[in-house]
């Protein structure tokens, strides 16, 4: 028989796990997809870009992106209704990292990024020009997102065994 707090647990570990993921993805963009793309002519560079931006979006990462989102307001909703609870304020602030912080800043920085690096033709001289500045703005979001799935996680773990 499944009980509730079966139910937390199998929860807790699934934002462990997806925001470790995220956390990940982020992290490599950060640290050698964005620089190895920057070492290529603008043109390619871009074109690159563009077509990781379309391939991101597939029912495997939206899942695991939309679906830790999910469950840290299930877990968000919890820690405030329980917050007499052992590791609520983690359950809280983790929750609130990842929505804001990751997903969040997904929303407001990046993908507007990525919508105008959609719309401008790679050979084009807007196109470079834009370029120039979206690898700096895009991986500063990128950082930041990073780092808040990265501490997310990091609470989320310190919340399993209680």
């Amino acid at each position: 028989m499944v009980t509730f707090d079966n139910s937390l647990f199998v929860l807790k570990i699934f934002v462990v796990l997806g925001c470790g993921l995220m956390a990940g993805v982020f992290f490599a963009f950060s640290t050698f997809v964005i620089n190895a793309l920057a070492r290529l002519q603008p043109m390619q560079g871009i074109a690159a870009m563009q077509s990781i931006n379309i391939t991101a979006i597939n029912p495997l990462f939206m899942t695991v992106l939309f679906g830790t989102a999910a469950a840290c307001i299930v877990l968000l909703v919890f820690s405030v209704l329980k917050w007499h609870q052992p590791g609520a304020v983690y359950l809280l602030v983790g929750s609130l990292l990842y929505l804001v912080g990751t997903l969040g800043v997904t929303i407001v920085c990046n993908v507007p990024l990525n919508d105008a690096l959609a719309k401008v033709e790679p050979g084009s001289t807007i196109a470079v020009n834009l370029w120039s500045s979206y690898l700096t703005n895009w991986t500063i979001w990128n950082h930041i997102r990073a780092a808040a799935a990265l501490v997310a996680a990091a609470l989320f773990t310190m919340t399993v065994s209680s």
